[in-house]
């Protein structure tokens, strides 16, 4: 086994895309397709001087010594798969991403942004596709093994609500080009805003709230707790983690008033919904998201708790839109 490489690393992470629903499908074929996918990766990684720290499952985080390693070693491992015949569960994909800077590092694990970035990365590609941070990409720009090419997908916001990023994909013969679009933030309409840091520790909460929002009978999932505890922080993460299931996108709407009867109107602004002849504003809001599938983000809801019947009656006509609402109250429209 290679050495744990400190200071500055190239981190690489993959996982097989649409696992779950191949473990569903074939579950005694999977046991032995893993088992070839696991091997073609260790041996892919290990020969290039990758340090394999973590397994979870069908996901490998590695950390390289240089940028050039972590390429060559994708390269090889992609080559690997779809070299591979798979039988009954068709041709498995690894998504994989690389990203370079400091590691932090205890108890012989890394940690840190540099990790969150990498894996924010990888959550954004697709089956067989190999994504590369411009810190990466900038490392091997000019010294990338013949038949290698860089594709400049240009700035996008990964799902951690920070600034854009410049991000670039891996091409080499042999192994598929063209992909569906990333799955950033940009894929969906939305005003979730820039944050200043990443979401730390929360792992917990953001995944209940996730799979509760999944669930075909939750039609509005409320945070609830004291002032000043990130329940605004995690909505908005909860929402940028789950825009790419709603067809019309995520909005976030900041309740900064403490009249009820202003929050229609701030949904409407926010969605860019205008009265037409003598409706109210809640008929043409009612009329519209009737046809739409998003997800609402209220927040600070406690200033405003008496329009809550009106947010049930959106309900009773919208059935495929959600509301994550953050309040230090829980609403009871149901």
């Amino acid at each position: 086994m290679s050495e744990r490489p400190t200071g500055v690393v190239t981190f690489l992470f993959s996982d097989i895309e649409g696992s779950t629903r191949l473990w569903e499908t074939y579950p005694e074929a999977m046991k032995s397709a893993l088992a070839r996918h696991d091997a073609i990766m260790r041996q892919s990684f290990e020969a290039h001087g990758g340090y394999i720290f973590k397994t979870m499952g069908d996901a490998f985080c590695v950390a390289f010594p240089t940028p050039m390693q972590a390429t060559t070693a994708a390269v090889s491992a992609q080559r690997g798969l779809y070299a591979e015949q798979w039988g009954d569960v068709g041709q498995i994909k690894a998504r994989m991403s690389l990203h370079t800077g400091d590691a932090d590092e205890r108890d012989g694990d890394y940690f840190g942004p540099t990790l969150n970035r990498v894996a924010r990365l990888m959550s954004a590609g697709h089956g067989g596709q190999v994504l590369l941070s411009q810190p990466t990409a900038e490392e091997i720009r000019y010294t990338l093994d013949p038949g290698l090419e860089l594709r400049d997908l240009g700035e996008r916001r990964l799902k951690d609500l920070s600034r854009p990023d410049r991000l670039f994909q891996l091409i080499a013969p042999g192994l598929p080009t063209e992909f569906a679009p990333l799955k950033t933030l940009d894929l969906r309409p939305n005003n979730l805003p820039i944050q200043p840091t990443a979401l730390i520790g929360r792992d917990s909460e953001l995944e209940q709230s996730r799979q509760a929002l999944r669930r075909n009978d939750t039609r509005l999932l409320t945070l609830t707790g004291p002032g000043g505890i990130g329940k605004t922080r995690l909505g908005l993460q909860v929402a940028a983690e789950l825009v790419d299931e709603y067809e019309h996108g995520a909005y976030f709407v900041p309740l900064t008033m403490d009249d009820p009867s202003l929050v229609i109107p701030s949904i409407a602004q926010t969605l860019d919904i205008h009265e037409s002849g003598s409706r109210p504003p809640l008929a043409a809001l009612k009329e519209v998201l009737s046809g739409r599938q998003l997800l609402l983000v209220l927040d600070n809801f406690e200033q405003v708790v008496c329009a809550a019947p009106q947010i049930a009656e959106i309900m009773g006509v919208a059935p495929r839109v959600k509301f994550l609402i953050t309040s230090r109250s829980v609403l009871r429209v149901l």
